[in-house]
This record gives C-alpha cells, structure tokens and sequence, in this order.
C-alpha cells in the first residue's frame, strides 16, 4: 500500500492489522505480549483496534515483536549532502522566537 495517499485513519488501519499478523505469526497472545511489553491486555486489544494508546506502550509493543531498527527508523533526518547535514546541525540548538512587543 502506497502511504503517500492515505488517510490517517487507513494508515492506522494498516498498521494495526500488520501488528496483529505479526503478534500472530510469532504465535503469541495478547496476554504474552502485553506481559513481555509491561502494559496491560486492554492496551494491545486497544492498539490492534486502532484505538488510542500511549505512544509509549506503541514502543514497548514494537520492541517486544523485534521492530525497534523500524523505530530507529521512523523520524531518522534525511540528510543527502553536506548542506542537509550542516543545516541540521545548526538547527538542533533549542532555539526560542522572539514574541513581538504590543508598542510594535
């Protein structure tokens, strides 16, 4: 499936049916993952669901089933050439905006 002109809603869909296939085909449980991830079953049967979880328990769930190079992954910065590394760098300061006055 083609990510790029999905909803939301139908990436959540696909993420969630991929996770439960997974889970399936290392023939565990809910019950075993939600024990190894240290969150409750509620929470996965939540998760498969597409419903709202912490995006904690989202991590804790992918390392339990072996995709945390996945996660590593997921917000990685792109960078193709010196000028893409130097402006990342250059941007990972905390940088404040400066908030203009009301005299302005």
């Amino acid at each position: 499936m083609d990510l790029n002109f999905s909803k939301p809603s139908e990436i959540v869909k696909l993420l969630c049916e991929r996770l439960r296939k997974e889970r399936l085909s290392r023939q565990m449980t809910q019950a075993d993952v939600a024990a190894r991830a240290g969150i409750g079953v509620n929470t996965v049967s939540n998760l498969e669901a597409g419903r709202s979880v912490a995006f904690e328990s989202v991590i804790r769930v992918a390392v339990v089933l072996g995709r945390l190079k996945e996660l590593e992954e997921l917000f990685k910065p792109r960078l193709d050439s010196l000028d893409d590394i130097l402006r990342y760098e250059e941007n990972s300061n905390r940088h404040r905006v400066k908030r203009k006055s009301n005299n302005a």
